[in-house]
């Protein structure tokens, strides 16, 4: 058996890593290949996470019962009818007892994955590299759920923070967008990605006993045809350059769904995968990141339970609205 020596860059060691209440974190750990289980149980004891239990996937299907750690990371590069079955049950045994899922598959796999995964909020890596699970383990301890951060290298966490401000300020561009916001209620909404205020001249009641409010008329969504176009004359600088010298997966998903919303279409995870324009474990990141801020959200499929969409939600769809609005016919210039 081949031992894998833990990333030292990645985590430094010391004290058991621990749940909000003080008690020492357990991870259970499922794949198929052995010499990844190997790396991935030697990373997680880097983090200072005692190990539960490393088994195959076959072990997941067999110990539905099975006590679970508080931290759950699993390779399912594909997934049959029976695994995507198991995968909800974990998913929803998750949700409930509150712990933590990494889960890594392929591009193949992903919408799969994803359509059956939608309790638990699982971290979600595509094709990962060892340094990818690092970080998202690393996010994980650090995330909201209040679990001790354990220290990630300067490089990965200058990203996740720049990530996260860089989408923050998307957010309020599109707010002030959607109508703008007085000073004086900034202070007390500076906290939130998208404020919401007391009506002010683009609402207008109805009769003196109703409180129901009517937001004014708001521009009409672009024509996609424009957007599409625009994001044609944004993908063909790759041709001529490196690609990473113009990587903006932020705005280039928010036009990508843009578009669908005005051709009534739905996304695919995947295809705003591609659409990002990065690799899809960071566009993966990118579309955690922006769901949270109220930007982006997940639409089931009606017809199909396993399915799921991305979509624009109403703030961000009047924000773009009003963008291209502002800008007029010079809008179709743009790169």
């Amino acid at each position: 058996m081949t031992v894998h020596a833990p990333i030292q860059a990645d985590f430094t060691y010391g004290e058991p890593a621990c749940d909000p209440a003080g008690l020492p974190l357990s991870v259970s750990i499922y794949a198929d290949r052995g010499h990844l289980r190997d790396t991935m149980r030697d990373d997680a004891r880097a983090a200072g996470i005692s190990i539960r239990e490393t088994a195959t996937l076959a072990g997941l299907l067999e110990g539905a019962a099975r006590p679970l750690g508080e931290v759950v990371i699993l390779d399912c590069p594909q997934a049959d009818g029976a695994m995507l079955a198991a995968l909800a049950r974990l998913d929803m045994r998750a949700a409930r007892s509150g712990a933590r899922l990494i889960v890594s598959t392929t591009v193949d796999g992903l919408d799969d994955i994803f359509g059956c995964m939608d309790q638990s909020n699982p971290q979600l890596l595509v094709d990962p590299s060892r340094a990818d699970r690092v970080i998202a383990l690393g996010q994980l301890l650090g995330g909201s759920g209040g679990l001790r951060l354990r220290e990630l290298s300067e490089e990965d966490r200058l990203v996740l923070l720049r990530l996260t401000e860089q989408v923050g300020q998307i957010a309020q561009r599109l707010d002030r967008l959607d109508g703008g916001s007085s000073p004086a209620h900034e202070a007390d909404d500076r906290d939130s990605a998208f404020r919401f205020e007391a009506p002010g001249k683009s609402f207008s009641g109805k009769g003196d006993d109703s409180e129901r409010l009517v937001r004014a008329a708001r521009p009409a969504l672009p024509d996609p045809r424009m957007v599409r176009r625009i994001i044609r004359q944004r993908q063909l600088r790759a041709r001529f350059f490196d690609g990473e010298l113009f990587a903006d997966p932020a705005w280039d998903m928010l036009l990508d769904l843009t578009s669908a919303r005005a051709e009534h279409s739905r996304v695919s995870v995947t295809s705003l995968c591609i659409a990002s324009g990065v690799p899809p474990t960071t566009a993966l990141r990118w579309i955690g990141q922006m769901t949270e801020a109220g930007l982006f959200e997940r639409v089931e499929d009606d017809t199909d339970r396993r399915r799921a969409f991305i979509a624009l939600t109403d703030k961000a769809a009047d924000g773009m609205a009003r963008y291209f609005a502002e800008l007029g016919r010079s809008a179709s210039q743009l790169v």
